[in-house]
């Protein structure tokens, strides 16, 4: 479990935890072989026999905002999320602002056997679900021996 006070009392301990968050945050995007950590929206990517599974978990987001392309073997995911946060005073501070606000973008290397015009995106519960079929003649198939 991650704890953080509020009021950090060892200052090299601060600086080494957002030097960590850096290096975390540098990794390279996911891809079918692979998940890297980091970046906003987090994702798990998975494969099945006849699909390739993504899912990225971005609540707060309006549906019609969130741009999906595919492109030369890779899945984008861009979008925008607003900024939520009261009005500025000059009194008060903010000690912790761990949501994620701006523009992000997100790309996923796909396998050279999907069809690219197969492809289901949903929204629901703040999950971006997005399936995309795998080219069918490419799909292994049992032959019967006589």
């Amino acid at each position: 479990m991650l704890y953080r006070t509020l009021f950090p009392r060892d200052f090299f301990a601060e600086l080494e935890r957002l030097q960590k968050e850096v290096h975390l945050s540098s990794d390279f995007s996911p891809s079918i072989r692979g998940v890297a950590r980091g970046g906003y929206p987090a994702m798990n990517v998975g494969n099945t026999a006849t699909s390739v599974e993504i899912y990225a978990f971005a609540p707060g987001l309006d549906p019609a905002n969130i741009d999906v392309q595919i492109e030369k073997g890779t899945l984008t995911v861009a979008g925008e999320r607003q900024i939520i946060a009261p009005q500025p005073d000059e009194k008060a501070m903010r000690h912790i602002d761990e949501r994620f606000a701006g523009r992000f973008r997100r790309v996923v290397t796909l396998p050279d056997d999907i069809d690219p015009n197969a492809v289901q995106a949903r929204y629901r519960d703040g999950v971006l679900h997005v399936s995309i079929q795998r080219l069918a003649a490419i799909q292994p198939r049992r032959i019967v021996v006589h």
